[in-house]
Formats: C-alpha cells, sequence, structure tokens
C-alpha cells in the first residue's frame, strides 16, 4: 500500500469524522432546542481537507494515464485474438458516419 492509498485512507477517516460531528452538535442543537443554521466552521475545515486529500488520492492511484492517440505506438495491437467470434463489425458506430465515402469492393 502505497503513500497514496494511506492518503485516501486518512481522507475517509476526516470525512467521517466530519460527519460524526456533525450528528453530534446537531443532538447538542435539539438538547439545547436552538435552530440548526449551519455546520461549525471546524467541520466545514475538516469536510474541505477531507475532500481534498480524498481527491487527490483518487487522480494518483490509478497511476500513469495512457495515451488515446491512434498513432501513439502503445496503442498497436500486435496480434488478434484467437477467438474471432466475438469480433462484430456491424454495430451503431455506423449511424455516426463522417462523411467520408468508403466503398467497400
Amino acid at each position: 500500500m502505497g503513500y497514496s492509498h494511506a492518503v485516501g485512507v486518512v481522507g475517509v477517516l476526516i470525512l467521517a469524522h466530519a460527519a460524526y460531528s456533525t450528528i453530534q452538535y446537531r443532538s447538542l442543537l435539539k438538547i439545547t432546542e436552538e435552530q440548526f443554521m449551519g455546520p461549525p466552521i471546524t467541520v466545514v475545515v475538516e469536510l474541505v481537507a477531507g475532500l481534498f486529500l480524498c481527491l487527490w488520492a483518487a487522480l494518483t492511484v490509478p497511476g500513469k494515464f495512457l495515451s488515446i492517440l491512434p498513432q501513439s505506438d502503445e496503442n498497436r495491437v500486435v496480434a488478434l485474438p484467437f477467438n474471432l467470434d466475438f469480433m462484430i463489425f456491424n454495430h451503431r458506430g455506423k449511424a455516426f458516419s463522417l462523411g467520408i465515402d468508403m466503398k467497400m469492393k
């Protein structure tokens, strides 16, 4: 488990603590019969910090982004699959033709 995973776990724990603090604060307001105007500023700071940590972990955990450009060498097909039964060429994508005249011979 890497550093990013640990940051994500800490972010989730901070968010859980902020939720528990808000519930506890609302129950305290019910006992004192005051109106709930919003969570305390400490809970809002916890929410922002937890959200930032979870977002950072979510962006760094998956790893390196791969290229989606068709001319990239990483996207070349080395070999076709052995079972060609599941290769479908007649699909809805032909409805979105790009206007290129491709004639079948």
